[in-house]
């Protein structure tokens, strides 16, 4: 009797066990990540984009991790600059100035040279735009104060396809991740960056 009761015992710990192991190894809805209120995919974006901001710490301190994101989803991570407020408009000019002229993505250290201008603390504005203007003319880049009305148009186009992504996602906050155009994660709910690239891999099988 205590043999078989014992059996019974092991065999319902291994069920409760292979449930919570099962529940563990797929995200969540609602969980991990939330569905979209429209599809991006639209837009051309990349299969897994980081939506942020030039003004936000925590968008600046995410890129520390975003070579690691990279390695374990296998590709790289896309990125559009937020428009959803003044400060955001402003910094998605001068982030799709540098875009626009390098026909893609910053390198990581001009990234971090856009982070840390826009980011300065108790200076002029006219300081400010002069160290604006250094962080592109120290890598033989236009300045977005200095463009003319073609190269204006050109970049108020990549502005307006940002901030079109902004308001059909409904994104208020950043930084955060799209992946597929439909999804969108939710960084709170992953306790690593390797939880959070397994979600991603799960959600890139859902297209």
């Amino acid at each position: 009797m205590i043999k078989k009761s014992l059996k019974a015992f092991v065999v319902l710990v291994a069920l409760v066990l292979t449930v919570a192991c099962s529940k563990n190894d797929v995200p969540e809805l609602g969980k991990q990540y939330s569905q979209l209120p429209a599809d991006l995919s639209q837009y051309n974006l990349s299969p897994v984009t980081e939506i942020f901001s030039l003004t936000c710490g925590h968008c600046r301190n995410m890129e520390q991790m975003i070579p690691e994101i990279e390695k374990q989803i296998n590709q790289e991570v896309g990125k559009v600059h937020v428009t959803f407020n003044q400060s955001a408009q402003v910094a998605a000019l001068i982030y799709y100035s540098a875009v626009m002229q390098l026909d893609g993505k910053p390198d990581e250290a001009l990234l971090e040279s856009l982070f840390a201008t826009v980011q300065m603390q108790d200076v002029t504005m006219s300081e400010q735009q002069q160290a604006i203007e250094e962080a592109f003319t120290s890598r033989n880049l236009k300045s977005p104060y200095k463009m003319d009305e073609t190269e204006f148009k050109e970049l108020n186009k990549l502005v307006t396809i940002a901030d079109r992504v902004t308001k059909d996602g409904q994104i208020n906050s950043v930084p955060t991740f799209i992946v597929g155009g439909k999804y969108q994660i939710i960084t709170e709910g992953h306790e690593s960056i390797e939880d959070l690239a397994k979600t991603m891999n799960y959600l890139l099988t859902q297209n």
